[in-house]
């Protein structure tokens, strides 16, 4: 295990210096065992579990407040449980995999190896930062990897705590910080990675695309997009209003994979509406005080979230709150629910990712209507679908595409360690969590293995005598 100090750095002069110092490393030692990546594991499972405290309250102090359940709850539970899941299967997703030569190869053996790509960059997101940083980091250790992270400028107080526990388990070499502005960004994506992750929005994921590019990056981008949900006409309203809230409400919306606007059947647009205000006060009673409720992460947030509720009223939009008075949203950036009804596509709620308490509702006349809505839009990061109907259930997940789907709830299948989680098309591509993220960091090796006898020998030139026709007209059959 490699223990040092790992630096935080702010200007885009060093990052080459810190890639060549983690190329150089990698190269003496291209393929750790599989005890010293455990060991780096349970390092980092260790020091997580010493320091989260001082990552709860980081993360509060970055967001001018954010629940500790909310930060436990989504970045650093489901990050302890991936590092369990991956102690307890990398030696089987590490071990070659077997594969048919068939008979054209024989006699020859084949295996895939996984084989560390080498120096990986990650681009880290505001909205959960620990999660987002230290579930890609997890997959690419495990994968046998070094690793530069470039942490959100958003959230300098939880960068502080995260570098501070990351120097006690890694050297620079094998895990480095980098924090800085969207020009540090830019420098980092740049760099001429084996792997580049990056998490956040489709238009700056466009950027990072073409940045890899130049140097042939392979990239992961998990994006995000407007994740619809459906509500069938057989789910009971208040049902569908429990399964939903929390994934909207969960970090105050500022998620991914947050419902970003419901399909509901017309006729019960209101009843929706009135349900959603009842369930929501329930959960946060005393809001304006709550402290199970998270603020909106900066003022520049706020401001453009107050933009797109101002433009979606200018339109002719019905905005309701789901507490308190639409007013005292520009004094505060604890926002509780906004819904939105009466939208139309022209509106910019419709257009671009909420990304925060805003909830559009539209209503439609018929299923068939609401699937092809979505199908209209570009694919989503994820499709909630509300029914108990098998049949619609197995109609909507043929007739639709989504990077995941919840069936009956919402935001939880982000938190299955077995299964991979990304995008499709404008909403990402790649995939990590479970052995998905070992594989993405990985460079599968095709090896195949022969013995003294070459029989292959038989069917090099010259060509076209008896035995080569021969065999040639069995394997042609």
């Amino acid at each position: 295990m490699e223990s040092s100090s790992t630096s935080a750095l702010s200007t885009t002069e060093i990052l080459p210096q810190i890639l060549q110092q983690q190329q150089q490393a990698f190269v003496q030692q291209p393929y750790p065992e599989r005890e010293q990546r455990l060991a780096a594991l349970q390092a980092l499972k260790q020091v997580l579990l010493e320091g989260y405290p001082q990552l709860l309250n980081a993360m509060s102090r970055d967001f001018g407040h954010r629940s500790d359940y909310d930060s436990l709850l989504a970045d650093i539970l489901p990050v302890l449980n991936y590092l369990k899941y991956c102690q307890r299967n990398l030696a089987r997703w590490m071990k070659p995999q077997r594969r048919h030569s068939g008979l054209l190869l024989a006699p020859s053996s084949i295996k895939v190896h996984y084989q560390p790509k080498g120096v990986c960059g990650i681009l880290v997101p505001w909205n959960f930062p620990v999660m987002l940083s230290l579930s890609p980091l997890i997959s690419a250790l495990a994968a046998g990897n070094r690793v530069m992270l470039k942490l959100s400028e958003f959230t300098p107080a939880t960068n502080q705590v995260l570098r501070q526990l990351l120097s006690q388990v890694f050297d620079e070499s094998q895990v480095a910080v980098v924090e800085g502005d969207a020009n540090v960004a830019a420098a980092f994506a740049a760099l001429p990675f084996d792997h580049l992750l990056f998490t956040g929005a489709t238009g700056v994921g466009k950027s990072v695309m073409q940045a890899a590019a130049h140097n042939l990056t392979p990239v992961t981008l998990e994006l995000g997009g407007k994740s619809p949900a459906i509500i069938a006409d057989d789910m009971p309203l208040a049902v569908a209003v429990e399964r939903l809230l929390y994934g909207k409400t969960l970090n105050a919306g500022q998620t991914c994979v947050a419902p970003d606007y419901i399909l509901c059947p017309q006729a019960k647009v209101a009843e929706f509406v009135r349900l959603w205000q009842t369930a929501f006060q329930q959960m946060y009673p005393d809001f304006a005080g709550n402290v199970d409720y998270s603020f909106i992460i900066n003022d520049r947030h706020q401001q453009r979230l107050l933009g797109l509720l101002n433009d979606a009223q200018a339109k002719g939009a019905i905005c309701v709150p789901a507490c308190g008075k639409l007013e005292a949203l520009t004094q505060q950036r604890q926002w509780p629910t906004v819904l939105v009804t009466e939208v139309t596509d022209k509106m910019e709620i419709m257009q671009q990712e909420i990304f925060g308490p805003l909830l559009p509702i539209i209503g439609y006349q018929t299923l068939p209507q609401a699937v092809d809505y979505i199908r209209q839009k570009p694919r989503p990061l994820a499709l909630y679908l509300l029914t108990f109907s098998r049949q619609l259930q197995q109609q909507l997940l043929q007739q639709t595409h989504s990077g995941g789907v919840c069936i009956n709830d919402s935001l939880y299948h982000v938190a299955a360690d077995d299964a991979p989680f990304g995008g499709i098309g404008p909403s990402g591509m790649g995939h990590y969590h479970g052995v998905e993220g070992f594989l993405e960091f990985s460079h599968a090796r095709t090896v195949l293995y022969k013995g003294r006898f070459n029989p292959a020998r038989l069917m090099q030139p010259p060509y076209h005598r008896w035995w080569q026709k021969l065999l040639l007209q069995y394997l042609l059959r």
